[in-house]
């Protein structure tokens, strides 16, 4: 059940949408955060932009392809000093399969960022009513404030946990699933198992590096998203409850005397 329901569909655009699964807004982006992002990880700014099958797509690829072509490997061996041991390890068959898609999801990212910023601005004028309250047999979702540094202490503590905090369930499942697989395929817990035995080497050499490179972005992805998308729900919560105090209970005759002192 939702408190709003748009029977008569005679608005154009929205700035948002509550439903058990979450909430999906638009706001003002960055465009070049947004390509930064996919170029950190490809699909990372699709999915800031909540364009999630298009987001998960190119994130698939690049953990397939990725994984192929040794290019986190190589990469770790690059920063080593040890150009030839790089040179070995990757495969020229998927690695020039990536570099068209790798530059194409940057693009369309920011492409997307610039068009959507755009239809922001066309659906704040129109300010169209949405739902702001939604309840089923498996959830409950609603517009509140909650504190950014809370999204990003839960995500530094496991990537998805921030995401839940803020009731984004498509992106919280996303960032837990695949955090689970990255950690698990890197041997990254059984390092720190090693590491806390004080077992340096052992620590080290037990680690997979190709799989290991893929967390930095995945952390930091995770407490990104969360902060940004608290602080904007907090904006749209206000959004929604200033609409609501103003054609409930003001005045439709009420005027702002603009440059008057009132005694």
């Amino acid at each position: 059940m939702d408190n709003y329901r748009n029977i008569e569909n005679k608005f154009r655009r929205y700035k948002a949408h509550i439903s058990i699964a979450g909430t999906t807004q638009i706001h003002i982006r960055n465009p070049y955060f947004i390509a930064w992002w996919s170029a950190a990880f490809p699909g990372f700014g699709h999915l800031l932009l909540s364009k999630y099958l298009r987001g998960l797509s190119l994130f698939i690829w690049e953990v397939i392809v990725n994984c192929n072509a040794k290019i986190n490997l190589a990469m770790v061996y690059s920063f080593c000093g040890n150009i030839e041991e790089a040179k070995k390890v990757l495969d020229p068959r998927w690695m020039l399969m990536y570099i068209p898609v790798y530059l194409f999801g940057i693009w369309d990212s920011y492409r997307t960022s610039v068009d959507m910023n755009k239809v922001y601005l066309l659906a704040e004028r129109e300010n169209a009513p949405f739902n702001s309250f939604s309840i089923g047999a498996m959830e409950i979702n609603y517009l509140d404030k909650r504190k950014p540094a809370m999204s990003v202490i839960w995500s530094l503590f496991m990537p998805g946990l921030g995401q839940l905090h803020i009731h984004r369930v498509l992106t919280a499942f996303f960032a837990l699933a695949w955090t689970i697989a990255f950690i698990y395929f890197s041997k990254m817990l059984l390092a720190v198992h090693y590491l806390f035995l004080g077992q340096i080497a052992m620590s080290t050499a037990v680690l997979d590096k190709q799989w290991l490179l893929f967390m930095p972005s995945m952390w930091g992805f995770a407490v990104y998203d969360s902060y940004v998308n608290t602080v904007e729900n907090n904006k749209l919560f206000d959004s929604e409850q200033k609409d609501f105090l103003i054609k409930h209970y003001q005045n439709p005759s009420f005027q702002v005397k603009k440059g008057k002192v009132v005694v």
